[in-house]
């Protein structure tokens, strides 16, 4: 018998000479246990002696019961098994080590002088791997132990990487099929079946039934897609739905390729369907975002224009009328600010429902995807409204739809405990006369509307060519807001924007505020839209800016810890002559770190003139300006447009934020814009944040900076100053 310890090689490779027993290292961590069971001290001796010649590590056992018990201690590699013993035979032992976990998987090599076929038979019957007879041929016994616990191996292996895979399948929702053609069966896994709500058994079932899961408006689509790319031989990949038993929708991912026979003919089609319904889900949510307003439900402003664009193409091809009318309630803000916001966004909801009851099927054109609803009227932001009307025979028509609206706001608005009586005033343009295409006739509406409540409100007017567009626009505000400039009358108030998870302030919003001398102070929603109409804004902007870098150098001075300012850049300000070189120049002059300064633009600016604007974002990048992205989700933007632009922050609307007091959906919403952002790699910062359930449940999940309430009213810079350094650290 030859000793070969001192060999080194992998005692399981398959590729050891004929004539070479291959040995494992000594180390007793590699050394495989062999477990031998025996009633003759002999026989146990001799098979020690020469299993550990060869560099095995032996353990004994004298019987059957003792072999049980030393399993379920040692858990050892191999099992070599005399037949007969008195008491507990070896056949008895082999069956009952099979029934313990120790033991149900580990190989027995049994060993018997017995070479009958009953004998043979009867030891596989009680869960013997092989066998061997005595007398025993030790190099031969140590081969058959190695071969055999190499195939163990192999099946261990085999089987993890099985249970592997089923656990990544299952994570996924992903699991596979095989069609075979003839005879015509799909095998569906374990896990396609739990996707079918069929159990988590394998089954298979002709194609036809198979077609009967698919949902009725797919099944068409992809009985042709499959059979098109049998006969193509083409990969097949298709999105449906699949109706569960209990009447319940799956969406499915569906991908295969066909496999060929021996003579090059299509046999079979092997692929996979993974479980998508989460992310339909998520994408509808996001498409939601994009396109509806998330408060009332309707269409914003992006699905208004391209809808209303549709219907004034249609309009041109076959010489009809549309009606554009153009709604905006009366006293809103003084409900809103009187009642509250939560108030507000009630009595939002409410005129948006009366609004879809007051108009008839005649009026609609606004199709909502996989609905049979429809609507025609959407909300473009704050308490503005737009209504259109197709097939109009004359103006007529759209006045009695007008006045129909009006007569249905004069009932009161429950809400809650109130009920609040508010009117409307209603601008009409009609296509063509008024306008050719949807900013002309918006802007004409939106012009008919203000001459609608400078008569009184409560009324709708028709857009005319006489009327005077600065009479439209509050020329006696205009005037003093003129003055305002001359007189020093404007002031920036700061607010904090704090770290949700270190409470450091990690920068401010510069936010405009108007003080008429010894009067009452004017609402930013009252003034900036008419600077930004009037194009006051540009001057108004450029003073903002030059205010909050000065500013920020004064903290610099008085040893203040650095911190960013935000300013708001209105579209007008942002398409103005020189906006790049306007900046330059103030940055320069005042000496300010470009990175101190953060440029925040709203969604609407991201949906004009592409090209151009992504120059000019990339422009200001380049100067190591950062910029941020606001109210993020009024509804202004294609969210697939926003990766094309060079953005560091993204701000969630405060309307979102305050939802997720409201329960799960809100925080969804929230929740869902936070993972679209950090897939664009964007820091998001939360507007509007006025309560500690909103600040835990963004910290929670990963905002970077909270603005609100909660943490701060805007300051004038002195309030500011200190508040920083409260938060930050005195100046030295």
């Amino acid at each position: 018998m030859a000793h070969l310890s001192s060999l080194h090689k992998d005692p399981f490779s398959v590729d050891n000479p004929e004539d070479e027993l291959p040995v494992l290292p000594l180390s007793p961590v590699n050394k495989p246990v062999v477990l031998i069971v025996d009633d003759e001290k002999f026989m146990r001796t001799t098979m020690r002696d020469a299993l550990e010649e060869f560099g095995f590590e032996v353990c004994e056992a004298e019987g059957g019961r003792e072999a049980l018990e030393q399993i379920q201690k040692t858990c050892p590699d191999m099992v070599l098994l005399d037949v007969l013993m008195p008491g507990m035979d070896g056949f008895t032992t082999c069956a009952a080590l099979r029934l313990l976990p120790e033991g149900a998987h580990v190989p027995v090599l049994m060993v018997t002088g017995l070479e009958d076929t009953e004998s043979i038979c009867q030891a596989y019957e009680a869960g013997a791997t092989d066998f061997i007879t005595k007398p025993l041929n030790y190099t031969i016994l140590a081969h058959r132990i190695l071969y055999i616990l190499r195939s163990s191996r192999t099946f261990e292996e085999l089987k993890g990487n099985q249970a592997k895979l089923a656990l990544a399948q299952r994570i996924a929702r992903l699991g596979n099929w095989e069609w075979v053609f003839e005879p015509d069966r799909i095998l569906f896994s374990e896990e396609v079946c739990r996707i079918f709500d069929l159990g988590d058994k394998e089954i298979d079932l002709p194609f036809q039934a198979f077609l009967e899961f698919i949902h009725p408006e797919d099944r068409a689509r992809v009985e042709r897609s499959l059979l098109d790319a049998q006969l193509r031989q083409t990969p097949f990949r298709i999105d449906h739905r699949i109706v569960l038993k209990d009447g319940s929708q799956r969406y499915l991912l569906g991908q295969a390729e066909v496999g060929l026979d021996a003579s090059g003919t299509p046999a079979r089609m092997m692929g996979t369907f993974q479980d998508i319904s989460e992310r339909r889900e998520s994408e509808e949510q996001i498409r939601f975002l994009a396109y509806y307003d998330s408060l009332t439900q309707l269409p914003n402003r992006v699905l208004f224009n391209e809808q209303l664009g549709y219907i004034l193409n249609h309009a041109k091809r076959y010489g009809r009328q549309v009606a554009l009318l153009f709604l905006d309630l009366d006293r809103f803000k003084l409900i809103n600010d009187s009642l509250g916001h939560s108030m507000g966004d009630l009595l939002l909801q409410e005129v948006a429902q009366r609004l879809i009851s007051a108009l008839r099927s005649t009026d609609v054109v606004a199709r909502q995807e996989n609905e049979d609803e429809t609507l025609s009227v959407a909300r473009l932001g704050g308490d503005e409204f737009t209504i259109w009307a197709t097939d109009i025979e004359n103006s007529q028509d759209a006045a009695k739809l007008a006045q129909r609206i009006l007569d249905a706001f004069s009932k009161p608005f429950p809400l809650k405990r109130h009920e609040v009586f508010i009117t409307a005033s209603i601008g009409m343009a009609i296509y063509p006369d008024d306008g050719e295409d949807v900013d002309s006739l918006l802007k004409n509406a939106d012009s008919a509307m203000y001459h609608a409540k400078s008569l009184g409100k409560d009324n709708y007017q028709f857009y005319s060519q006489s009327m005077n567009a600065a009479a439209l626009k509050m020329l006696a505000m205009e005037n003093r807001l003129r003055k305002a400039v001359e007189r020093e009358e404007l002031c920036l108030h700061y607010q904090p924007l704090m770290d949700p998870r270190s409470g450091r302030i990690l920068g401010a919003e510069a936010l405009l505020r108007w003080q008429q001398g010894d009067q009452d102070s004017v609402a930013p929603a009252d003034f900036i839209p008419l600077a930004e109409e009037t194009g006051l804004i540009v001057p108004i902007g450029e003073w903002v800016l030059r205010q909050a870098c000065d500013q920020i150098m004064e903290w610099q001075n008085l040893s203040l810890p650095p911190v960013p300012v935000s300013v708001n850049l209105s579209s007008r300000q942002f398409w103005q002559e020189d906006l790049i070189g306007m900046v330059s120049q103030v940055l320069q002059e005042t000496g300010l770190d470009p990175s101190l300064l953060h440029l925040e633009i709203t969604e609407n600016i991201l949906m004009q003139n592409g090209e151009s604007t992504i120059a000019m974002l990339n422009a200001l990048e380049t100067m190591g300006i950062r910029l941020s992205l606001d109210d993020f989700g009024t509804g202004y933007s294609s969210l697939s447009y926003l990766k094309r632009f060079p953005l560091d922050f993204l701000k969630i609307d405060r309307s979102f934020v305050k939802d997720i007091d409201q329960g799960r959906e809100g925080a969804a919403m929230v929740s869902a814009i936070i993972a679209m952002a950090r897939s664009l790699r964007l820091q998001v910062i939360a507007e509007g944040v006025e309560t500690d359930r909103q600040l835990e449940y963004l910290r929670g999940q990963g905002c970077e900076m909270v603005q609100g309430f909660l943490v701060s009213r805007p300051l004038p810079p002195a309030q500011f100053s200190r508040f920083l350094a409260r938060h930050n650290g005195a100046p030295d």
